[in-house]
């Protein structure tokens, strides 16, 4: 988990690093172990789109914008990759859709009894994924998907005993 001060340095950065009149605001930085994600905000869309148009255009101004700033972007990421060891991934928010760009997909261990096994395959035989791997992906999705809130309570209180403990004592010295 990142201190708040690390992802105030990262957050300051990019800000800091980022043309001018890329985005509508500050871009969302979302950092994990692995990654650090650089959202930004298009501007809005007109409000008499047709429904049937909405999506295409969502798609049309993402594709347009990550064309025409493909080569900044490259640049400023391997900047960062270097300056915080870490990945860099791209996506903008446009009426109120979020496209990624470039993600990491990081392989992850875990152990699974027969039951959650048997979940897996049901998934595998119904056609909903293609393997074990892409029904435990299709799984992570969907509780995230049906628990934002609780999810976004409990990383808060995780940011609350980051903040408590780097308060505490210094026990290495």
């Amino acid at each position: 988990m990142a201190t708040d001060d690390e992802t105030a340095q990262i957050h300051g950065w990019f800000s800091g690093r980022l043309p001018e009149g890329w985005f509508t605001g500050a871009p969302e930085i979302v950092r994990d172990r692995e990654e650090i994600a650089v959202l930004g905000t298009l501007p809005d869309l007109p409000d008499d789109v047709p429904e049937a148009e909405r999506a295409a255009l969502v798609e049309g101004l993402a594709r347009r914008f990550r064309e025409e700033t493909r080569e900044r972007r490259i640049e400023i990421a391997r900047e960062a990759e270097r300056k915080f060891r870490q990945k860099v991934s791209w996506g903008v928010i446009c009426g109120g859709e979020t496209v990624m760009f470039t993600t990491l997909s990081v392989p992850v261990m875990t152990r699974l009894r027969q039951t959650e096994r048997q979940v897996l395959d049901t998934l595998v035989a119904a056609g909903v994924a293609r393997s074990r791997s892409d029904a435990l992906a299709w799984c992570v999705r969907l509780v995230g998907k049906h628990t934002d809130t609780w999810l976004a309570d409990l990383r808060d209180a995780l940011q609350h005993v980051d903040r408590v403990r780097s308060a505490g004592p210094d026990v290495n010295s």
